[in-house]
């Protein structure tokens, strides 16, 4: 099947799991151009590394790293909600999906997007679901998402 990508760039922007080296390749900064990210320590980043692995299949947050240039450039997350209704069903919730302004146009949002769904059809959810800007509407709408509902919020910080 021909999607138009080469092979050369398939090589070159594959998804994988994150790895706790990850943050030396730029993970945060990636994650400040989508909403607030402070800095943060090494530490502080391999705890909240650890605490997401014991999750397992559970919580993913899958990457992109440019080969050549050993960057993350794009990233997202999907975590798993284990509910009473649907017969004792789970949803996937996708969170935090950014590309680099860099590289947006490689079609690296549709990669992570396609791996999340994936990862959330292979562990048993019946659906997968997400919120975004009217803006990025159209990119969804593309990946086969459709509007449904209305999203509310309550922040506390």
């Amino acid at each position: 099947m021909q999607t138009g990508h080469s092979s050369t760039e398939e090589e070159t922007y594959k998804v994988r799991k994150l790895e706790i080296t990850d943050k030396k390749k730029g993970f945060i900064s990636l994650l400040q151009q989508l909403t607030v990210c402070d800095s943060i320590s090494d530490e502080a980043f391999e705890e909240r590394f650890r605490e997401i692995t014991k999750y397992g299949d559970d919580h993913l947050i899958c990457v992109v790293e440019d080969k050549n240039s050993g960057r993350i450039v794009a990233t997202g997350s999907v975590f798993i909600e284990r509910k009473f209704i649907r017969n004792c069903g789970k949803a996937g919730h996708i969170e935090d999906v950014v590309v680099d302004s860099s590289v947006r146009g490689k079609h690296l949002g549709t990669k992570i997007i396609e791996y999340m769904s994936d990862h959330a059809r292979s562990v048993g959810c019946y659906k997968v679901i997400l919120d975004c800007s009217s803006e990025n509407k159209p990119f969804y709408e593309r990946c086969g998402f459709k509007q449904k509902e209305v999203q509310m919020v309550k922040y506390f910080v």
